[in-house]
């Protein structure tokens, strides 16, 4: 049996330009932070014939082109495994809130089939490989920040080429500010999910028109990353904090669909009791609501009076792992 363990994320700044329809002309730049929020995937080899497979739902197929799971098709496909074999994912957080769920899947699905065919694979490569699933096999509106953050880990910065190729670099911060940063964020789940390609739809049809209204935003964004970027490496949390309400103004201009009255009257209510600055993590439209609190009590105590459920949290320096090869 095979376990693996691959972290969700939230995104600091810069999160839109890691799709190819912004990238390819003008490069990106995305600041991510791995979570102690994980998806596991576990392969196992089976007596039964077929492939049984065990997610939100169970499958049990006897070819590949059967299994109605897109991901787990494609990515069995890949690794060219055969029939007579389980796999098993679960998550601590549910699929659809922002956390880049699909794509800590597909990296930890491949990474387990990687160590059940007994080969090593580097986060790059991992990265690279469950990025191609999705974006190009299954021609998702998706980007490239979830994958590559759940392949390394960490607070992570990720430069996009127009060429494809992506660099990868710790954000220089301090033990202090990395503290900072983990007692003051917090999470909460708004009470619903929602589905990000519709998001990623329009601004992919966007960009790809050079709609200037969109290009303008991005880039504005991009800039964004970098002053996040300079801030928190200076030490400056603060700093860093006004600009994330920047952020999200921008953010919202992008697509009516990424906010609504409901997401907009607890972000008035947040920063009314306790909140600094903040923004919906992901794509937008539902999930988690990420602040930065001066005030964690007042925080907490006015986003429980309005039904919503924190989630704590802590970063993650490993990236995906194998926890169990037997």
């Amino acid at each position: 049996m095979i376990i693996t363990r691959t972290p969700l994320r939230i995104s600091i700044g810069g999160g839109g330009t890691d799709l190819p329809s912004y990238y390819e002309s003008f490069g990106g730049f995305v600041i991510s932070a791995a979570i102690n929020k994980y998806v596991y995937i576990t392969v196992n080899r089976t007596f039964r014939p077929g492939y049984l497979l065990k997610y939100a739902e169970t499958e049990h197929t006897e070819t590949l082109d059967d299994i109605k799971h897109g991901l787990l098709r494609e990515t069995l496909r890949l690794m060219e495994i055969e029939p007579m074999v389980e796999t098993v994912s679960i998550a601590d957080v549910p699929a659809g809130t922002g956390t880049g769920s699909s794509g800590s899947f597909t990296v930890g699905l491949l990474h387990a089939l990687y160590a059940f065919k007994r080969r090593k694979i580097s986060a790059e490569e991992l990265a690279r490989t469950a990025n191609h699933i999705e974006m190009n096999i299954l021609g998702e509106p998706c980007g490239k920040q979830d994958h590559y953050i759940a392949a390394y880990g960490g607070l992570t910065i990720q430069e996009y080429h127009p060429d494809g190729s992506v660099t990868i670099y710790p954000l220089q911060v301090s033990d202090e500010t990395i503290r900072d940063l983990g007692e003051n964020l917090m999470l909460f789940f708004t009470g619903y999910s929602r589905r990000a390609a519709n998001i990623l739809d329009d601004q992919k049809a966007k960009s790809e028109k050079g709609d200037s209204g969109m290009l303008e935003n991005l880039h504005f964004i991009k800039d964004l990353g970098l002053r996040i970027k300079d801030r928190l490496e200076g030490g400056d949390v603060l700093g860093f904090a006004e600009l994330m309400n920047e952020h999200w103004e921008h953010k919202k201009a992008r697509s009516k669909n990424i906010s609504n009255d409901h997401v907009n009257k607890l972000y008035d209510i947040a920063r009314e009791n306790g909140a600094l600055s903040g923004k919906l993590v992901g794509a937008g439209s539902g999930g988690f609501l990420m602040f930065y609190a001066g005030d964690k009590a007042a925080l907490r105590a006015a986003m429980t009076a309005e039904g919503l459920q924190e989630m704590d949290f802590s970063f993650d320096f490993d990236g995906s792992v194998v926890e169990l090869r037997r």
